[in-house]
C-alpha cells in the first residue's frame, strides 16, 4: 500500500495531474497494489471564489480520473484520489474515486464540509462505499469525514478492510512531543475498528495555507505501519498489508468491537 504526500498547486490542474500520475507510477514500482492520493489532486485547495472552483472542476469521467482509471488498469493497481467533481445535477462536490484495473468502481462524495468548503461544495448524501477489490474490501471518505466516528463506523461494519482518505488537513499548532490530533484520530479510528486505515496528505503552502502532512498507513492495532510524514515535503510511504487481517475483530477471547456494540443505548 502507498500514501502519497503530494506538493500540489490550486488551479495548476495539468501540472498537479503530472505529479500524480508520476507518483502511481513511482509507486507501483515501488511495490504498492492499492494507491492513495490527496484530497483534490488535480485542482489544488484554497480556492479563492466559487469561480475559481467551478473553473477547475470536471465529471466523473473527465480527464483527470479517465488517466487515473487507465493507469490502474495499466500497472494493475486499485487508485483511490480526491478531486474537484462537476456533479451531473451542475452543482460542485468535493468527491474521491476509486479505480481499478476494471475501471472506475465507485465515487464518493464528502459529507462533512470544513470551513469554507461549504462556500464552494455542495454535501453529499451517501454513505460511503466499500469496494471488493482483487487485493481487499476498500471503503474511502475525506479528510474532515473521518472525525465522526459514527460515519467511521458505517464503512467498519460493512465489511471494510481498509479505509482510504484523501485529506488537506491544514496546519495547526501542536504542543511540542505531541502528533497532530488528526494523526491521532486516524491511529484511534483504525484501532476501534480492527481495520487498515491510510490517510495522504500534501505539503507545501498554498495562498498563506500551510499543511500538517501527517500522511500514514494504520494497521488494525491502530499503530503506524508507515508514517507518519513530516510537513516539509512530498513523501511516499509504503507498507506492506494483508488486509485480510482486518476481518479478525477480536480483541480478547471474549471481546470484539463489532458485536460488542450496545447501539440501543447510545440513540
Amino acid at each position: 500500500m502507498a500514501a502519497c504526500q503530494l506538493s500540489l498547486h490550486v488551479g495548476e490542474i495539468t501540472a498537479n495531474r503530472a505529479t500524480a500520475l508520476e507518483t502511481i507510477s513511482a509507486a507501483a514500482a515501488a511495490g504498492a497494489s492499492v494507491i492513495i492520493l490527496p484530497e483534490l489532486t488535480p485542482s489544488g485547495y484554497v480556492f479563492g471564489s466559487p469561480a475559481e472552483a467551478r473553473a477547475c472542476a470536471e465529471p466523473a469521467d473527465g480527464p483527470t480520473v479517465a488517466g487515473w482509471a487507465a493507469q490502474a488498469a495499466r500497472l494493475g493497481v486499485v487508485i483511490v484520489g480526491g478531486f474537484d467533481e462537476l456533479g451531473p445535477d451542475g452543482r460542485l462536490y468535493n468527491s474521491a474515486v476509486l479505480a481499478d484495473p476494471g475501471g472506475v468502481r465507485a465515487v464518493y462524495r464528502k459529507a462533512h464540509l470544513w470551513d469554507a468548503e461549504a462556500d464552494f461544495f455542495a454535501t453529499g448524501g451517501e454513505p460511503p462505499p466499500v469496494v471488493d477489490t482483487a487485493f481487499g474490501r476498500i471503503a474511502m471518505m475525506i479528510c474532515y469525514d473521518a472525525e465522526f466516528p459514527e460515519w467511521v463506523r458505517q464503512p467498519a461494519l460493512a465489511g471494510a478492510d481498509l479505509l482510504a482518505v484523501p485529506t488537506n488537513w491544514p496546519a495547526e499548532p501542536v504542543p511540542a512531543g505531541e502528533r497532530p490530533n488528526v494523526v491521532l484520530n486516524i491511529q484511534a479510528a483504525a484501532f476501534a475498528n480492527r481495520m487498515f486505515i491510510a490517510a495522504a496528505c500534501r505539503c507545501g503552502p498554498e495562498r498563506g495555507v500551510t499543511w500538517t502532512g501527517g500522511s500514514l498507513i494504520a494497521g488494525p492495532d491502530g499503530y503506524p505501519l508507515a508514517g507518519p510524514a513530516g510537513a516539509d515535503g512530498p513523501e511516499l510511504l509504503i507498507a506492506d498489508c494483508d488486509l485480510s487481517r482486518a476481518r479478525d475483530k477480536a480483541t480478547s477471547p471474549r471481546n470484539h468491537p463489532h458485536r460488542d456494540r450496545r447501539p440501543a443505548l447510545y440513540g
